[in-house]
């Protein structure tokens, strides 16, 4: 008896192309396995022969197979129309079954994964009978009504592991290894597949100019149902060093090319798509994530100066919380997106320099030459304005933009009666210091990537707040159905790729004045409030200790203490905490350690957040979360997720904008002035879309 095989299944509805797919994929796993594969045609009993087919299945193929034992069983005679002679299947380290109903019910239990390949109807039929039409075409109706019957009863499709959409353009195979390795029970067969892609190199090209960065985002990524882009829209020049380093690098990628793939998380399920495979596994967030970045698998050129060498980018949502100490509430938007980029554009403004960034495949070369055909054109005279201003060129041709009418989720008065409660909190002992948010939301005939005639374009929307509003860590994501633009001036926390550890909060903030004088008073306030002083102090005290649970013992230190930094619209307190990852330690897992990120909790953080949800009564969402790039060399650079406009498609032509607010609340705080702080936290966005915020 041999070791028991992983059994993988390839289900669809008749046409959907499983059978070549199947002998495709066994041809790829073939180069690293052993490969045994089973058609479910040659053992249904006849036309009507559905559901006697899938029980012979189960029971005289599937069954000995889990135990590691050859499969006898009586195959049938289309031509006879009755049994046919006994066949064996002998067990090997990887089995194929394919065939309508390999992943029913009763197979479930012996099976490893299951595939479920689709495709339209009509392209189905012209498949199935291109292939046997002769034979098949008088029985098609009769074979359709048994499939609906038997999936009316069965949903495979809701249960499947895997979901490729077939369109029989040969990408199938390679994207649906890619989804397979990420399920728990396959991933350990497919380790020679694993290793390959981890030995891919990386192809890097300086070219000495700096394109306008909008242009060249829109025209390489602009088509793309996801794209990132990290986007340092400080001008470095003039800044303090500290600020200067934050505002240097600016990363322009999406998920296409041969490597390329989308992740949405949302309460423990996880699905990764690639190319038209989507893979669905269930288990903590931090957890996979673990398991695709941390260790080192791809090394910079030497004179190469950014911490990012591809990887995923993206963002984590503030409900990820659940798995690290705080409750489990659901959210309207996924929990997490990212994509893995397999090819980037990095920008270096000290430098003035651009560095198209590509793994070594087949598909390197075409995109590598039109990257750099892109950079000319966006580095050409008259082609746009670099830096913070964005691009000429493209807000020349931007329509009027909407001004839409933000209603409060918490009036002035109720805001107010919730800074109370949170003040009650810190007299009884149960907390410190609560960072209490609001919501403000609209609606819009846009969809993210579409404009309604009277709607709000995302990408136009956020060209107009980076060039009012320019950040260090500024940046714009687009998943299909899902717009993100932030401004945010915020580092959560960055992991370089030899371990080093920062985090960099905010806490104590005030607007700016178009009076120097005035503008200056306020800065002197603010960099003298004994209130914004020990509200940031507490938060530092906080990430102190979610650094050293995964740092070396010793090398936690605060390096700047409450610095005044001023940003177009604010002065804000901030301050610096640096530490040294442990080696071996879990990087994922350190990222967890800290998030959500302290100064948009509160302390202490757990006791604090369970507070938060029973005042705010609402999910979070993008905001408070996190936005950035976990790096394949093992690096990871992570900002707030403030100063945000979510554009989220509702589904019917319209969409729903909502932009977080809030400010931290200690046992001195003034209701009024919290409620002053998150208005003037709001107006750099709102003033961008040409509107207040909302009265009440």
């Amino acid at each position: 008896m041999s070791p028991a095989p992983v059994i993988i299944a390839i289900d669809g509805r008749s046409g959907s192309g499983k059978t070549t797919l199947a002998i495709e994929l066994a041809a790829r796993l073939r180069e690293h396995h052993k490969v045994s594969l089973f058609h479910l045609e040659d053992i249904y009993p006849g036309w009507n022969g559905l559901a006697a087919g899938i029980e012979r299945y189960v029971t005289t193929v599937l069954s000995p197979l889990r135990r590691g034992e050859a499969a006898e069983w009586v195959s049938w005679d289309w031509e006879r129309h009755y049994d046919g002679e006994v066949r064996t299947t002998r067990p090997a380290e990887i089995v194929l079954v394919e065939g309508v109903g390999a992943g029913a019910a009763a197979a479930r239990p012996l099976l490893d994964a299951v595939i479920w390949a689709d495709s339209s109807d009509s392209d189905r039929r012209a498949r199935a009978l291109a292939r046997d039409g002769e034979t098949y075409e008088p029985f098609w109706d009769q074979w359709s009504a048994q499939e609906d019957q038997w999936l009316a009863a069965d949903d495979v499709p809701a249960r499947a592991d895997v979901h490729v959409l077939n369109r029989a353009d040969g990408a199938a195979p390679d994207d649906v290894l890619q989804a397979l390795q990420y399920l728990p029970a396959v991933a350990p067969a497919l380790l020679p597949e694993l290793a390959i892609r981890r030995a891919l190199q990386l192809r890097a090209e300086r070219i000495d100019t700096e394109p306008d960065a909008a242009q060249l985002f829109d025209a390489l990524f602009g088509g793309s149902a996801n794209a990132v882009w990290l986007d340092s829209s400080l001008d470095p020049a003039g800044l303090a060093p500290e600020a200067a380093e934050r505002s240097r690098f600016s990363i322009l990628a999406d998920d296409g090319g041969r490597f390329g793939q989308a992740v949405r998380h949302s309460s423990g399920l996880t699905r990764v798509s690639a190319g038209q495979a989507t893979a669905t596994t269930d288990g903590p967030f931090f957890r996979w994530l673990d398991g695709v970045w941390g260790r080192r698998a791809l090394r910079a050129p030497e004179d190469y100066p950014c911490g990012f060498t591809l990887g995923w980018l993206g963002y984590l949502g503030y409900e990820l919380k659940r798995e690290t100490g705080g409750t489990d509430v659901a959210s309207p938007t996924p929990d997490a997106c990212l994509i893995f980029a397999g090819r980037a554009v990095v920008l270096d403004h000290a430098e003035g320099t651009a560095w198209l960034l590509a793994l070594d495949t087949p598909d390197a070369v075409d995109w590598l030459t039109t990257a750099r055909g892109a950079v000319a054109a966006a580095a050409a005279p008259g082609s746009g304005v670099s830096g913070s201003g964005g691009s000429a060129a493209l807000r020349s041709t931007v329509p009027q933009l909407a001004s839409p009418q933000f209603t409060a989720r918490d009036a002035e008065a109720g805001y107010k009666a919730k800074v109370a409660e949170a003040q009650r909190e810190i007299a009884e002992g149960n907390t410190y210091e609560v960072c209490l948010t609001t919501a403000l939301t609209a609606a819009t005939s846009a969809v993210p990537h579409r404009v309604g005639p009277d709607g709000l374009d995302p990408w136009q929307t956020y060209l107009e707040l980076r060039r009012r509003n320019p950040a260090p860590f500024a940046s714009y994501l687009r998943f299909d159905g899902l717009a993100v633009a932030s401004t945010s001036p915020e580092r959560f926390l960055q992991i370089a790729a030899d371990g080093r550890m920062r985090a960099e909060p905010i806490k104590g903030t005030r607007g700016r004045d178009a009076d120097p004088g005035a503008d200056a008073a306020l800065r002197q306030e603010l960099e003298t409030s004994a209130k914004d002083r020990a509200e940031n102090i507490m938060i530092v005290d906080l990430l102190r200790n979610d650094l050293s649970h995964f740092a070396v013992p010793g090398s936690v230190a605060v390096s700047r203490l409450c610095a005044i930094e001023s940003y177009a619209t604010v002065h804000q307190m901030v301050s610096t905490i640096d530490a040294q990852l442990r080696p071996g330690m879990p990087r994922a897992e350190a990222v967890a350690a800290c998030f959500p990120a302290g100064s948009m909790t509160g302390a202490p953080k757990v006791s604090t957040m369970a507070i938060l949800d029973r005042l705010e009564a609402a999910p979070r969402g993008v905001y408070s979360g996190a936005i950035g790039y976990f790096s394949l060399n093992g690096a990871a650079d992570l900002a707030v997720a403030i100063r945000t406009l979510v554009v989220r498609a509702l589904g019917d032509g319209t969409a729903e904008l909502s932009l977080g607010v809030g400010g931290a609340v200690t046992a001195d705080s003034s209701p009024q002035e919290e409620y002053e702080e998150i208005r003037t936290k709001a107006f750099g966005i709102l003033s961008a879309l040409g509107t207040e915020f909302p009265r009440g």
